[in-house]
């Protein structure tokens, strides 16, 4: 399909991945966002109800924002919604600056994201260095395990205070009340999905160890309907499992635990209604930084979803600009829905493939699940206790953890290590905020302080009238130091001198570099000698030229 000229730079994925579409690939992607459609409605409940917000704020931002993503994206089987990632900043937005604000730094955070990939700035996430993102991925699940304890625990506590240190206060504080039977619940959902995979799913969509051995006595003994019974069971998601068992399981023996329907009064079944936020030019300015996280880390998280996403599927690469433009489009709409911000999920994505699906018809068909689920079923929802979700999200969070890298720290730089950890102590200590702008400002300390170092000033002859050196890596602002040594040459000298700079393995200068070479050239010329500069590349030479320093010199 070919769109107007004034849409040339939007390409959803969708428009070229329905080419030579057909009815088997249909049948999969129906399959695929059916299921992913139920592996979503816990999860949304559960990241909505630990950011603070209602359960229908994630349900609706996953309907809403996922159908969006997948309609518009740039990917072809990345799915979108709420995320684990954003619980941590959610509540701490909802409790420094209220819900409607929220919601305003969310439509902000939106517009962002689509001016990003607009002008075509989605390969620049690339450019976050690994280490920050797996030190702030790792304390925002240290957070998210921290917050759910309270409802893991079944204690008492009216509001969760957002900080670390007055968590663990909270927590100690309230132990007086802690409820074993919501302590089970969540347990037995956490052993679940960590079980459920294990005993049905191998890694390549078939059988594994246990599962193998039981089909082949099943076989032997020719039990083909439960073999066939067993085969079903298998496709069935975990999380759906573990969601309906042990609600069933809590409401037949009446046990003593939170329920959304006892903390919430349940999910309202019926369509979101559309409501605009107060706004105002002084409100968006007070937002500034939340907003700037929110778009920073939806950007991280969707492009590396997708990349993920590429990898495990085969299929074209996406387009990292057009992902970045609908992210922003569904965290622009989403606000006016009473939604929460989202962007690309793991999980969910990798269930998707694993399901089957070819298309970003798959994401659409999740979200068209997910709603017919809430307005047929929503009642049923005020029976699922809390600390049933609280199991999910604490599953989410080991699995987001790469807890590896803590024990692999010795085989990195020391550059490495300090990033990552850092970054991590600030995420948990401080705010996800205070750890990317920290992590970032650092990261550009540590590559300014490492470029410099390659650069190298090196003495290669010398008599009585005249001095030679070599010039290797880049002169840039962060190492116009290492030109002092020339400097206090031709300072100490006893007469004129001629300076010769062999610049045939100088790959780059800047302004800074450029101005110490001009104070080199007035130090000599001042001393009667002369500076000759030899072999330049086309990038310092274009440099030299265009500030007319190249003329003032002497060039071989």
């Amino acid at each position: 399909m070919n769109l107007p000229a004034y849409l040339a730079p939007f390409r959803p994925r969708i428009f070229s991945a329905l080419g030579g579409y057909t009815r088997e690939r249909f049948a999969k992607d129906l399959g695929a966002g059916m299921t992913v459609g139920m592996v979503a409605l816990p999860l949304a409940m559960a990241f909505a109800i630990a950011s603070g917000l209602s359960p229908q704020a994630g349900i609706w931002t996953a309907i809403i924002a996922g159908g969006l993503i997948a309609l518009l994206g740039g990917s072809a089987v990345q799915i979108g919604g709420p995320a684990g990632a954003f619980i941590v900043i959610v509540y701490g937005i909802v409790e420094q600056y209220g819900l409607p604000n929220l919601l305003i730094s969310t439509a902000c955070a939106g517009v962002l994201l689509f001016l990003l990939g607009f002008l075509k700035m989605g390969t620049l996430v690339r450019y976050v260095p690994v280490s920050i993102v797996v030190g702030f991925t790792n304390g925002i699940a240290v957070l998210i395990a921290l917050s759910q304890l309270k409802d893991l625990l079944g204690l008492q506590i009216a509001r969760m205070p957002a900080d670390f240190f007055s968590q663990i206060k909270a927590l100690a504080a309230h132990m007086d009340s802690f409820n074993a039977s919501a302590l089970g619940l969540g347990a037995a959902c956490f052993l679940g999905l960590v079980l459920w995979p294990k005993l049905f799913v191998s890694r390549s969509l078939g059988t594994n160890g246990f599962t193998a051995r039981l089909i082949s006595r099943m076989q032997a003994v020719e039990g083909v309907q439960l073999l066939r019974a067993t085969r079903a069971v298998s496709r069935v998601p975990g999380p759906i499992v573990a969601l309906i068992t042990l609600t069933v399981f809590a409401w037949l023996l009446h046990l003593p635990v939170d329920t959304i329907g006892s903390r919430f009064g349940g999910i309202p079944q019926a369509l979101p209604h559309f409501a605009l936020p107060a706004f105002s030019w002084d409100t968006v300015r007070l937002l500034l930084p939340p907003t700037l996280t929110i778009a920073m880390l939806g950007a991280v998280e969707s492009l590396l979803c997708a990349r993920v996403a590429d990898q495990l599927s085969g299929l074209p690469k996406h387009d990292p600009n057009q992902e970045l433009m609908a992210q922003g489009i569904a965290n622009f709409v989403v606000p006016f829905f009473g939604g929460m911000p989202a962007t690309g999920t793991m999980a969910r994505t990798v269930t998707n493939l694993r399901a089957g699906a070819t298309s970003p018809v798959a994401g659409l068909t999740h979200a068209l699940t997910l709603m017919l689920v809430v307005l047929v079923a929503a009642p049923l929802a005020m029976h699922v206790p809390l600390a049933v979700l609280a199991g999910f999200l604490v599953h989410v969070a080991w699995n987001m953890g790469e807890w590896r890298e803590f024990a692999r720290l010795r085989q990195y730089s020391s550059h490495y290590r300090l990033l990552m950890l850092g970054t991590f102590l600030l995420t948990v200590v401080f705010d996800l905020t205070v750890a990317l702008q920290v992590g970032l400002l650092l990261a550009c300390v540590l590559f300014v302080r490492r470029m410099s170092s390659l650069f190298q000033v090196v003495e290669t002859e010398r008599t009585a009238d005249s001095v030679h050196f070599q010039l290797y890596g880049s002169l840039f602002f962060g190492a116009v130091a290492k030109i002092d040594p020339v400097l206090s040459v031709v300072e100490s000298a006893p007469g004129a001198l001629l300076v010769r700079l062999d610049a045939q393995s100088l790959q780059s200068l800047d302004a800074s570099g450029l101005d110490v070479l001009v104070q080199l050239h007035k130090a000599v010329v001042l001393r009667g000698g002369r500076l000759v500069i030899s072999g330049l590349n086309a990038q310092p030479r274009a440099v030299m030229a265009r500030a007319g320093f190249l003329a003032k010199v002497n060039e071989l």
